[in-house]
């Protein structure tokens, strides 16, 4: 089990650090084209998102997704997934 961990991208980071952190990168306009869902688009908050992320599973996997590819310096804009 502490190779899964060790192997793991998330491991350690929680869910407001991904999204502070998404929103510092890209800010809250280009995160919310990236990623289309509601608490980014309109009047988004951290707070907010946490909240709509914490009950849908496929909008936090997007954004988990996000997290691990802007961390590895691969997503840019125009790129595809």
């Amino acid at each position: 089990m502490n190779e899964q961990q060790t192997n793991n991208p998330l491991h350690g980071v929680t869910l407001e650090q991904i999204v502070n952190s998404l929103v510092d990168h890209y800010g809250w306009d280009d995160l919310g084209k990236h990623i289309d869902i509601r608490c980014f688009n309109n009047d988004p908050s951290v707070k907010s998102s946490l909240k709509f992320l914490r009950k849908t599973a496929w909008a936090r996997k997007k954004v988990e997704d996000l997290y691990i590819a802007t961390k590895k310096g691969g997503q840019k804009w125009g790129q595809k997934d």
